[in-house]
């Protein structure tokens, strides 16, 4: 291959890969949307009537804590998607789908069914929550098994999950 056939290959990789990056970006930036359009009403109504745990942060922590997480899962799947095919990168690739697939329903499901049924919605959220911690946990490992550093950028995401999930239990314990 001659200099400038290396040069144009190069080139539509690395539009490919960016293209790819911005693809990743926008999926998690859909996925928070769409649980932030469908969660506002119970954000507004039956949780802020629920009693919240002491360790509850302000609602306003919440909004740059998701975008910095969102981008943080963005550039981990990026950096797994950039590895070459193989069996790993593509059972890594599932898993994560799978965790955002799950991410993706757990606010709908806490601050929509709080909203509807008030202390069992808390408990369905809950179980839903409870499977998306795993979920990330074996979406780590996957990771892991193609990029460590990819697995590592997931970690503060699982830490707020954990933390997500203590909070769902108090509140669902709380509500009534």
């Amino acid at each position: 291959m001659t200099a400038p056939a290396r040069a144009a290959a190069a080139e539509r990789s690395t539009a490919r890969s960016a293209l790819a990056l911005v693809l990743l970006l926008a999926i998690a930036a859909s996925v928070a949307a769409i649980g932030s359009v469908l969660s506002a009403p119970g954000i507004a109504g039956w949780y802020a009537e629920t009693p919240q745990p002491m360790w509850t942060p302000p609602n306003a922590v919440f909004a740059p804590v998701w975008t910095m997480l969102y981008v943080l899962m963005s550039v981990a799947a990026w950096m797994v998607w950039r590895r070459p095919d193989s069996p790993a990168r593509s059972r890594a690739l599932r898993a994560y789908a799978v965790q955002l697939g799950l991410n993706a329903v757990w606010s709908p499901a806490f601050f929509g069914l709080g909203a509807l049924l008030g202390a069992p919605g808390a408990w369905i959220a809950l179980v839903i929550i409870v499977v998306l911690d795993f979920a990330i946990l074996a979406t780590m490992i996957r990771f892991g098994d193609v990029s460590r550093l990819a697995a590592t950028l997931l970690v503060p995401y699982w830490g707020w999950a954990l933390f997500a999930t203590t909070l769902n239990a108090a509140i669902a314990v709380l509500a009534r």
